[in-house]
């Protein structure tokens, strides 16, 4: 077979084509045959090859190179193109490419969402025989309703009908489709369009000048046209919610939101033309039995399922189970609090389950589906059960305390749960939960699926330090650190969050299976996935057992300084003035005020901390026992924290910027110069020293979390965040989130979401933060610039954020550029005056800067009102069809 190759494109003086073709689909091989290309024409550059001369037979592969005399080889957008020669019946083929300009995002449309919900309208191919042009179009990823099409001169292209143009179809890598042209005139003329289902024509074509097709050979041969085709006005776009699962409220809940709900959330998502459910965190976290309980970011599994959000009527009607009627009677006392009664409503839905496990013990393990269930999930759910029973019959979860089991042992765990024990009971009770947890969930899904909306969910950072994880495989933690955040504009102090951080150089060495198990397992349930603090897979922060606050953390991995890159700056190194807090008697009185005396006679020996109290838990214990100085605590640990450095807990000599030094008493008690030099190295240091390590750390996690599963992935890249994290995300097609109160750009108030890039989640509020009522009242000042100058209003700002306004901000975010616009479920309802809640202080779900917080948010009205709330809905759908969403 010969193929002749012809490309445009426009070479300049001392440039020439070069065409590389080899055997084979995947990755280019190096073993290619080159072929200098010629200048046919004014638009053409020309090769011709026999194929099976040079041994290709099945699936040929083939790149253009521009050469140029002292300049690297340089390649267009699509480095690899591939054609069937095995399937083409035919001794010539015509070959005709565009060079391809602009790079388009293909990876995050063969995720999870698009191969098996948002697959796009069906469209049957016309009845070709035996076809003389085979069109293959790269396109921009159009929207559900959207199909590209071919309009043009002829009869087969139906003379420039927009009401019947020829529709193509959706393939893996673009578009396609094979017409008989042998009887049309040539050179035919043509453009590419988007056609839309609903109106059942041509919309849009494309804009310059018509494309040409011309005759290279006869009519009768076969001609491959692989074309680009460029419509970023309709690049697909989705709209989400975002919401905490416990926080759903419907007639027939137990006082919390229950998979169940997400059927019902579903269906007001189809309503309202919403594509995608984001929940916080559902695995369990159960610990302490109290209201700790309510964090979702503290697993003590990274697999396991929460049972409260078990819906227990469902499952005691398969078990054909009637609950008492106290039991009802207080189900409907909590479904009325405004609030979510973590304490009341967990025990009483164990209760429930214990109940029905009760009666079908025995029966539940003859299920084929429970087998599958079990014998795909025992690696997990074994160690699980396990840990449930052991941390209730010790009455705590800080497994070092639970003799024998302290140190997890495959075969005492064995001898524990087997069948034979009289405390079986007791632990099969965690199979029958997460084994009908896991059919709830799934039939959950499988309704949003069917109304094609997805669900996506959110894998945590960490894991809880006492913990299934922790038990089995302490090995892969650092157990002896606490994970965090640095100190920024929502947390001066930065975050402490207790969990032990990850021993990557162990994790590395079987692939970071744990993670890429973690995936697997997600992507049971998941379409898409929230990838919670990815800062942490390039460098996370570090902070010592004996800190209370994350401002005395680092970043693990980094590069120290040592007291030779302070001399060679010019600055004479003192450990001591640098590393221990800086104290004087005029600090003390500035710190502790009227008990300057008393921490002078019991905190201090002259101007340094007491043995013992050197650290902020010593500080604590210490005046835990001195109940009328607690007021003391945050000042002295101002004071301990008043240092330059932070001593490297690991290598002597080595040191590291503590951060925010500058705001600190110590550096500003230096001179002027000593500032400029130390500002320059912790610049260097924060800013420029780390990249590269951070760079190549990275990769080969990231890897194992996108080889584990084909969710749509994305990033939470909140904080302090490197400058290659951004390019790094992108090359992945990792979805970055823009959230308009926290901008990347240090200098910037806030971000326009007209300004995000396509590869984008934007969203004007987060869980961790208020909803956009309660922060339009935080900060006067900060809410009129804000109205000003991103909204692009005249005039004073509105006291309250009114419902015109919420809808000013929600309409901003859903004409964004990004791929997603996402919202609290608080500010969707915020846009109208009857369905908002009418205390916007009541609306928060976490606040980052309280370890001690309730996460006891619940919605103030039922899903079951929401749903029938035509004015809100229809409003809410008009704004997000008509922002192409």
């Amino acid at each position: 077979m010969i193929c002749h190759f012809h490309i445009k494109f426009n070479t300049h003086y001392g440039q020439n084509l070069v065409i590389r073709i080899a055997e084979g689909k995947g990755p280019f091989s190096e073993q290619a045959t080159e072929l200098s290309m010629e200048y046919l024409d004014d638009s053409y550059w020309y090769a011709a090859v026999d194929v099976s001369a040079i041994g290709i037979t099945d699936h040929l592969q083939y790149q253009y190179v521009v050469r140029e005399h002292g300049k690297p080889d340089a390649w267009d957008n699509c480095k690899n193109r591939h054609i069937s020669i095995k399937k083409l019946e035919t001794d010539e083929v015509y070959v005709v490419d565009d060079w391809q300009e602009y790079l388009f995002t293909q990876q995050v449309f063969h995720s999870k969402p698009f191969e098996d919900v948002f697959t796009g309208p069906k469209v049957k191919e016309p009845a070709t025989k035996k076809p003389t042009h085979i069109f293959d179009v790269q396109t921009t990823h159009l929207p559900d309703d959207k199909v590209l099409c071919l309009c043009g001169a002829g009869k087969k292209l139906n003379d420039w009908y927009l009401e019947k143009p020829v529709l193509m179809k959706r393939t893996k890598n673009g578009w396609s489709v094979k017409l008989n042209l042998s009887k049309e005139n040539f050179p035919l003329e043509y453009k590419f369009g988007v056609y839309d289902v609903h109106q059942k024509k041509a919309v849009f074509l494309e804009e310059g000048n018509n494309r040409v097709l011309r005759l290279f050979g006869k009519k009768s041969d076969t001609y491959i046209l692989h074309h680009i085709a460029y419509f970023p006005q309709f690049s697909w776009k989705g709209a989400g919610v975002n919401v905490q699962l416990s926080s759903l409220k419907s007639e027939r809940s137990w006082g919390v939101g229950d998979f169940d709900d997400l059927k019902t959330l579903t269906d007001w998502s189809v309503k309202t033309g919403i594509k995608m459910i984001q929940l916080l965190p559902i695995n369990d976290t159960i610990a302490s039995h109290n209201k700790k309980d309510s964090y979702p970011y503290s697993a003590v599994s990274a697999f396991a399922l929460h049972p409260v959000f078990m819906n227990v009527e469902k499952l005691a009607q398969s078990a054909a189970v009637v609950f008492p009627d106290k039991m009802l009677e207080e189900v409907k006392a909590l479904n009325e609090l405004s609030t979510f009664d973590y304490e009341s409503v967990a025990p009483l839905k164990m209760e429930a389950i214990a109940k029905v496990f009760e009666k079908q013990k025995h029966s539940f393990k003859d299920d084929f589906a429970y087998f599958d269930f079990f014998d795909l999930n025992r690696h997990w759910l074994v160690p699980y059960a396990a840990f449930s029973y052991l941390r209730d019959t010790y009455k705590t979860a800080d497994y070092s305390q639970w003799g024998e089991y302290a140190v997890y042992d495959e075969e005492k765990i064995q001898e524990l749960v087997s069948p034979d024990q009289p405390q079986y009971d007791e632990i099969a009770i965690h199979y029958f939960t997460q084994y009908h947890l896991h059919l709830q969930l799934k039939d959950a899904v499988e309704y949003a699926h069917k109304k094609q909306v997805i669900i996506k969910g959110d894998l945590p950072i960490g894991v809880g330090r006492f913990s299934v994880d922790t038990w089995m495989y302490p090995h892969l933690f650092h157990m002896d650190m606490q994970a965090g955040a640095p100190p920024d504009a929502f947390t001066t102090k930065g975050q402490n969050w207790s969990f032990p951080t990850y021993n990557w150089d162990l994790m590395s060495t079987d692939n970071y299976a744990w993670w890429r198990q973690r995936m697997e397992h997600m992507s049971n349930y998941f379409d898409a996935i929230r990838i919670d603090h990815v800062l942490g897979f390039f460098r996370i922060w570090s902070i010592p057992m004996d800190a209370i606050e994350g401002i005395f953390g680092r970043f693990v991995p980094s590069i120290p300084l040592y007291a030779d890159d302070f001399a060679r700056a010019g600055l004479h190194f003192d450990e001591y003035r640098f590393c221990e807090p800086y104290i004087n008697d005029d600090l003390i009185y500035q710190f502790a005020g009227e008990d300057a005396q008393w921490v002078k006679q019991h905190i201090l020996e002259g101007f340094r901390f007491r043995q013992g109290l050197h650290t902020q838990r010593g500080l604590q214990e210490f005046l835990q026992k001195h109940p009328n100085k607690q007021h003391v605590r945050q000042p002295l640990f101002d004071l301990l924290g008043n240092v330059i450095l932070l001593r490297d807990d690991r290598q002597s000599g080595a040191y590291h910027f503590r951060i925010s030094m500058q705001t600190t008493a110590s550096f500003n008690h230096l001179s002027g110069y000593e500032q400029g030099v130390l500002n320059n190295l912790y610049h260097d240091y924060f800013f420029e020293k780390q990249n590269g390590l951070w760079h190549q750390g990275v990769q080969p996690k990231l890897n194992a979390i996108q080889q584990g599963s084909t969710m749509l992935i994305c990033a939470e890249d909140l904080g302090m965040v490197p400058d290659m994290v951004e390019d790094v995300l992108n090359e992945r097609e990792m979805l970055s989130l823009q959230v308009q109160r926290m901008p990347k750009v240090a200098t910037d108030n806030f971000t326009h979401p007209g300004n995000a890039k396509y590869l984008t989640v934007v969203t004007p509020s987060t869980h961790d933060m208020s909803t956009v009522r309660q922060w339009w009242e935080e900060d006067r000042n900060n809410t009129q610039i804000f109205f000003n100058q991103i909204l692009g209003h005249y005039g004073e700002a509105p006291y309250y954020c009114e419902p015109w306004v919420a809808r000013d901000i929600v309409l901003q975010h859903l004409r964004s550029p990004a791929m997603w616009a996402v919202f609290l479920l608080q500010d969707l309802l915020a846009i109208n005056a009857q369905m908002r809640r009418e205390n916007p202080h009541e609306e928060r779900i976490n606040i980052p800067a309280d370890p001690e917080h309730y996460w006891n948010y619940r919605m103030h009205c039922s899903l079951e009102d929401l749903l029938l709330h035509d004015e809100l809905n229809q409003e809410l759908r008009q704004m997000i069809v008509h922002a192409g969403r």
